[in-house]
């Protein structure tokens, strides 16, 4: 294993002194948001709002830096209010800081590496820092700068950096803004960002995406987070064969699961154990579905859900649980209900008292005859 600790070694954040972040620095009134060319998306939305900004916090116990992408509405040059849900990372340590009556210092990074995009919107282990997880994803570590007003490292590759802090004492009313699930987000009070200095490359470029009714261009940053965490799910649910969070389903909307089923009540156990998994706790419904159903086509879904549950015995209803913040259906704010649907196939001990019936499939010579002679049929279409 010596040579893998090796290589591990060399996805650790490096240090360096200064970076291409470094060719533009701002102080003072100098500095100003106003600078960028900061976007208003939808006419409804409360103003002009940072949409794409990695946002560096440092929880204030282990000093581990977190990386988040929260949205900030643009109040003027030097101030915009902080968007970090109460679930997020970066909300827990404003939180840890408030409770010690502390501003929290923060940086937030415009124009980064995939990898640390990447790695600020994937659910990564508590405790884990982001940028080795970036350092891991791109297999090089990321090379840090310190910032010049801020106790904060940033990528020294990175286009614009802005540097403040965010006072618990400063809230104002953030929103509405037209979200990715296609609602605009009610106002609610969020914390103030106060800007004390930038750093940019020249000729910088603005990072920023529009978010909206899916599917965007979000939607690939997800499937990107959904195939890389199935080995993780993997690890503490091994029957878990497959898993997909449809884009459609704003992704915490919606999940879909196979599984390898062996004892009754199993898809109720995978369900319970998803549901207490990081992000995955905020997932609305799940589905589960037996090993032989494809989660990535959902008419194989439907089709199981259709054939292979029972609604009152199937279904799971969970009340008071945590939500998503910006979920438009659920009661209050952060708590709502789940759902859960058993879609495997049915034991006798689940209940299924019936024959059990046999799946109409043909015959494998049959598939494998008309495969072999398909071009022979000349089927033509239109």
């Amino acid at each position: 294993m010596l040579p893998k600790l090796s290589e591990i070694a060399d996805y650790g954040p490096k240090h360096v002194e200064s970076g291409p972040v470094n060719e533009v620095m701002l102080n003072g009134n100098e500095a100003s948001i106003g600078l960028l060319p900061v976007t208003k998306s939808f006419p409804n939305d409360a103003g002009k709002f940072i949409t794409f900004g990695v946002t560096v916090t440092k929880n204030p116990e282990t000093l581990i830096q977190n990386l988040g992408v929260y949205r900030l509405q643009v109040l003027g040059s030097k101030k915009a209010i902080m968007h970090w849900q109460i679930h997020k990372r970066g909300a827990l340590h404003y939180q840890m800081n408030k409770e010690e009556n502390k501003k929290t210092e923060v940086a937030i990074v415009i124009g980064a590496d995939p990898a640390v995009v990447f790695s600020a919107v994937a659910p990564v282990p508590e405790g884990m820092d982001k940028y080795l997880f970036a350092g891991i994803t791109r297999k090089r570590g990321i090379k840090l700068v310190k910032c010049k007003t801020v106790d904060i490292e940033v990528p020294a590759s990175a286009e614009i950096v802005l540097e403040g802090y965010v006072d618990p004492s400063e809230i104002n009313i953030e929103g509405p803004f037209g979200d990715h699930t296609g609602y605009y987000t009610p106002p609610e009070p969020y914390p103030t960002f106060t800007l004390t200095g930038m750093m940019m490359r020249k000729n910088a470029i603005y990072l920023t995406t529009v978010v909206g009714k899916p599917i965007l261009e979000d939607a690939f940053i997800g499937k990107v987070i959904e195939r890389a965490f199935l080995p993780l799910i993997r690890i503490f649910q091994p029957e878990v064969m497959d898993f997909a969070m449809p884009a459609a389903g704003w992704f915490q909307g919606l999940a879909l699961v196979s599984i390898k089923k062996r004892y009754p009540g199993q898809a109720k156990k995978v369900m319970m154990g998803l549901w207490g998994m990081g992000q995955l706790a905020l997932t609305k419904i799940i589905i589960v579905v037996d090993e032989d159903v494809d989660v990535h086509n959902v008419n194989d879904v439907i089709w199981a859900v259709t054939t292979r549950s029972d609604p009152k015995r199937d279904t799971i209803l969970i009340d008071n649980s945590p939500t998503d913040t910006l979920d438009p259906a659920s009661p209050l704010l952060n708590l709502g209900s789940k759902m859960g649907i058993d879609a495997t196939k049915k034991t006798r001990e689940e209940g299924y008292m019936r024959p059990i019936q046999e799946e109409a499939l043909p015959d494998k010579a049959t598939i494998q005859k008309v495969t072999e002679r398909w071009k022979e049929y000349d089927l033509r279409t239109g």
